[in-house]
């Protein structure tokens, strides 16, 4: 891929702009911008194309767009400037010897699709701020710069894989740089990438390999499948096999099933005569159970009524003798108070009897006293000498006949 060029030229007459921007050589020249020549002093009539922009002056000052149409006698004050392409330009950039993140060097064939517009305000911006040689050498540094960049974020075997976003990044790196200018990028095309030839070679071989191994992996995948078909098959023979088993046993369940229901049928018969016989049983012994109560109460009733005849006896017989006592007791109780009163009476004589003759008792008491002291002391020397003396002594003494000490 060779690069293109965008250049701006000289045509004659206006009305030949549509063909000058159609003509096609061999050449990687690509017009953007013609400039008409202008009328020496009067031009009867001028036709404006319809197709790309239009710009005139007058006096040489910038008077905006024309309109499409033909103009009749045009002076030579006014004149058109610049007719500019509203077609959308396609511009080879290859890009040689760029490194990847892996150091290898590639070669990137772009193609840049891009368009002067949307409106004349945009191609004014294009003609009077950078102009189509220049803009050729900015578009030229400017994509060369940004797919050397993305070219090294990537390694060599990724670059295939991610051509897309690469295309896609640059549209928004070369919009940003080219808006300004009046310039839209509307698409990138990474048309090739290529490898340096020894890595090519071998990344040929490498994909030689991998269709080699993809075509031994269809081998072995339908050797795999044949081997899956007879195992399905074996697998399908035991099926059937397992089934008609288990219709044999869901066959044999199901005459169980009716022996057993048929086992049930008889238990609960018997079950039902033997229910019939412990009711009848049962029946039996509650009656019998019914008539030893009712003549179980009537024991009761006749024991409870000799238990009460006999204790109303008791009951009154004791009664009797606590009446009897209690009379004995109260009358033994008159005869003990009359006793008392007469003691009372007697030991108040004997007192007044006393409390006159008291100086007549005097030396009767003394007597008795004395005779007592000397029973002490004789008891005393009976029982073996004692030597008591001092205080001690005395006190004993006056322990032991405590009236003759008082009278001491």
């Amino acid at each position: 891929m060779q690069r293109s060029r965008l250049v701006q030229r000289q045509i004659y007459y206006v009305s030949d702009s549509d063909k000058e921007f159609a003509k096609s050589d061999n050449s990687n020249e690509i017009p953007l911008v013609l400039i008409p020549k202008s009328p020496s002093i009067l031009q009867l009539a001028t036709t404006i194309p319809s197709g790309p922009f239009v710009l005139w002056q007058q006096w040489h000052r910038d008077m905006g767009e024309l309109d499409s149409g033909v103009i009749y006698f045009w002076p030579s004050w006014n004149r058109v400037s610049h007719v500019v392409s509203r077609a959308t330009i396609s511009y080879n950039a290859p890009s040689k010897n760029c490194p990847t993140a892996d150091n290898v060097m590639v070669n990137v064939d772009i193609c840049i699709s891009f368009n002067i517009g949307p409106n004349a305000a945009a191609a004014r911006s294009f003609v009077y701020q950078i102009g189509a040689n220049r803009f050729n050498d900015f578009l030229s540094a400017e994509s060369e710069e940004a797919i050397r960049k993305l070219i090294y974020t990537v390694t060599h075997d990724q670059i295939n894989d991610v051509r897309g976003d690469l295309a896609v990044k640059m549209i928004s790196i070369l919009n940003e740089k080219c808006n300004r200018y009046g310039v839209q990028i509307t698409n990138v095309n990474v048309e090739n990438i290529v490898l340096p030839e020894e890595l090519q070679l071998r990344l040929e071989r490498i994909s030689t390999l991998k269709e080699k191994m993809k075509e031994n992996e269809k081998i072995q995948e339908k050797k795999l499948r044949a081997l899956e078909d007879d195992a399905e098959k074996e697998l399908e023979t035991i099926r059937k096999s397992n089934a008609r088993k288990l219709q044999e046993i869901i066959a044999e369940r199901k005459l169980y099933e009716i022996e057993r229901r048929e086992l049930e049928e008889k238990a609960k018969g018997e079950s039902r005569v033997r229910e019939v016989e412990a009711m009848t049983k049962a029946e039996k012994a509650l009656k019998k159970a019914q008539g030893d109560e009712v003549v179980a109460k009537l024991n009761a009733r006749r024991k409870a009524e000799a238990l009460l005849k006999k204790t109303q006896i008791e009951c009154q017989t004791l009664k009797l003798e606590a009446e009897q006592k209690a009379i004995f007791m109260v009358k033994e109780s008159e005869g003990q108070l009359k006793i008392a009163e007469a003691k009372a009476k007697a030991l108040i004589y004997r007192a007044e009897a006393e409390a006159e003759c008291a100086d007549n008792l005097i030396e009767k008491r003394k007597y008795e006293l004395e005779w007592e002291r000397l029973k002490v002391l004789e008891k005393l020397a009976s029982t073996g000498r004692r030597f008591i003396s001092g205080e001690r002594g005395e006190s004993i003494l006056n322990q032991l006949v405590p009236i003759l000490g008082n009278e001491e």
